[in-house]
């Protein structure tokens, strides 16, 4: 008898476990592929016109999806307009005159509307974009899942206390990634992200001119050069997180780390003496080993808490909800 109940509470015991993990299960690379067979089309026309248009786009579309992802999970809040009921995430202050790309992603929206109305969710939308935005400046391809549904709401508090800072040293960069399940290893491949893209002058200031055991005294005076030291002046001036190759999604970020030209104070702990040293120079030795890791920890940020199933919505509109 004891042993019947015994047996009874471990089938329980795993069939809540079961459920408490099945959120990211749900997800699936195949999910629209009856619902909207031309949904990677559609994105992908629009994704490429965007970046035509303007290269640092690619970059900025990535980043939006790592934004959304670290605040409650890839949910689609982070696109939220704020309203009478709710301050948005737009303008918490990783976010605020920083994050960008949202027209772009209200035309993806558009267009996937036309193709498959009230199907897609704009949480999935931010997941395709991030993937192709990747590709088309010469990353590695991969297979996204989706299946995720719309936030109703937002979080400006969250955002605030979630977003990893690019003034955060190497444990603060660890234990943040590591709250949201991701690895160190994970932490630099995403990092990694910094091979395209630009940063504003005010996120780098103080390293460019405080930092002087860390830094490449050449290139901190390069980069002094418009960026002055007075806050208030030049602050949203911008320079390439990448030297060599800023819209080539290559591995030459990691490069710019071993030679003390990271240029976020966040980018240089990557390679100070401490436990991701040899990650580094791994994706130095080793492109496709970046590449291979990249695509991994993309894949595993895309499972943070998506709301699937009956929770949340399949938004018309990205910035409000129905």
């Amino acid at each position: 008898m004891a042993s019947s109940k015994n047996n009874t509470m471990v089938f329980l015991f795993l069939l809540v476990t079961l459920l408490i993990g099945s959120s990211s299960a749900q997800l699936s690379t195949s999910f629209y592929s009856k619902s909207c067979p031309k949904l990677y089309q559609t994105v992908k026309s629009t994704v490429q016109s965007a970046i035509k248009k303007e290269t640092r786009m690619g970059a900025s579309l990535l980043r939006l999806f790592f934004h959304d992802c670290f605040v409650n999970g890839c949910d689609g809040s982070l696109l939220l307009d704020d309203t009478s009921s709710f301050t948005g995430e737009k303008r918490a202050a990783p976010n605020v005159n920083s994050v960008r790309g949202f027209e772009v992603i209200d035309n993806i929206k558009s267009a996937v509307e036309k193709a498959c109305p009230g199907v897609v969710s704009c949480a999935d939308i931010l997941a395709v974009t991030a993937r192709d935005s990747v590709v088309i400046l010469g990353g590695p391809n991969w297979n996204v899942k989706l299946g995720r549904r719309d936030a109703r709401t937002a979080s400006q508090g969250a955002a605030n206390s979630s977003i990893p800072a690019p003034t955060f040293n190497l444990n603060r960069l660890i234990s943040s990634f590591s709250a949201v399940g991701l690895s160190t290893k994970d932490m630099v491949a995403l990092s990694g992200s910094h091979t395209i893209g630009q940063a504003r002058c005010t996120t780098f200031r103080a390293r460019i001119y405080n930092e002087t055991n860390s830094i490449d005294s050449s290139f901190a005076r390069t980069r002094q050069n418009s960026c002055p030291r007075n806050s208030g002046s030049g602050d949203n001036n911008l320079a390439p997180l990448d030297l060599q190759t800023p819209s080539k999604f290559d591995n030459n970020y990691f490069k710019n780390l071993v030679n003390k030209k990271g240029l976020l104070h966040s980018d240089q702990q990557l390679f100070n003496g401490g436990s991701a040293d040899s990650i580094v120079r791994s994706y130095i030795n080793n492109p496709s080993s970046f590449n291979s890791d990249f695509v991994t920890a993309m894949i595993k940020m895309g499972d943070i808490r998506p709301l699937t199933g009956s929770n949340g919505e399949i938004r018309k509109n990205c910035r409000r909800r129905n």
